[in-house]
């Protein structure tokens, strides 16, 4: 797997990111999307690129079994330390795997899952065929396959908002960026990869948008409190509408798509 590009930014990424109100608004927001497809508990949940477990610990605490898959060793320690402080009955439902995802089929024995989670990992691919050929073949007949990717369709957003118009020009016909995290990125579209699911047995079933005025406000240079509770659950609140209604989820800088594969 080669050296761990994440080892430099897992600290930030885990202890900081998401402790941001953004970081919550991704969270809840995905968590509310996933609950509306998701089978009843202990339904077994593959999360490639799972990282600390942001998003599939919330699942585990649910009575969820987890799987996390990551190949960086620095993200699956912040995943132990973090998994050490839920209860012992939580950390039971929860098995760390270290490997690309690009390998998943084989690094989880052949094992089929009921849902197959892939968020915030797919833009770091330079193609995205083999990762989804990966997380389709890991579901389960009758399992969900849920992406959350960069929206290729917004990439003048950010741009324009830090007012960089130069750049915001040139990212109308754009692909790639580097990301927030300092890390070279690539966009996908809905229509390109819901084709992609198709091809591989899945059928795409609905996708959301997943930030829209948190982006604009952070961007904008806006403060944003993560302690005023109320302020942040009202956020999420208004997050969370926007994530299922267009023109609102069109304009998200990530989308999220979800998927249920056919019969085997």
């Amino acid at each position: 797997m080669g050296d761990d590009t994440w080892a430099s930014l897992a600290d930030h990424f885990a202890d900081e990111a998401y402790a941001s109100v953004k970081g919550y608004v991704r969270t809840y927001v995905m968590h509310q999307q996933l609950l509306e497809h998701l089978p009843a508990p202990p339904a077994p949940v593959l999360d490639v690129g799972g990282g600390a477990g942001h998003q599939s610990f919330p699942l585990a605490q649910a009575g969820y079994d987890v799987t996390l898959l990551d190949s960086s060793p620095a993200m699956l320690d912040k995943a132990r330390q973090r998994l050490q402080r839920l209860p012992p009955e939580v950390q039971r439902r929860v098995t760390l795997v270290h490997a690309d995802g690009e390998n998943a089929d084989e690094a989880v024995n052949g094992q089929r899952f009921a849902a197959v989670l892939c968020h915030g990992v797919l833009g770091y691919h330079e193609q995205p065929e083999p990762l989804v050929n990966q997380l389709c073949r890991c579901a389960a007949a009758g399992g969900l396959v849920s992406i959350m990717t960069g929206n290729a369709k917004a990439m003048a957003v950010r741009p324009a908002l830090e007012r960089r118009w130069d750049d915001a020009l040139a990212s109308f016909d754009a692909r790639t960026e580097i990301g927030v995290l300092g890390v070279p990125g690539r966009a996908d579209t809905v229509e390109e990869l819901s084709e992609l699911m198709r091809s591989r047995g899945v059928q795409p079933l609905c996708w959301y948008g997943v930030w829209l005025f948190v982006d604009w406000l952070e961007f904008s240079g806006a403060e944003l409190d993560p302690t005023d509770s109320k302020q942040v659950a009202a956020t999420a609140a208004v997050e969370l509408e926007a994530s299922r209604r267009d023109p609102y989820r069109q304009l998200s800088r990530v989308f999220h798509l979800v998927g249920r594969k056919g019969p085997s």
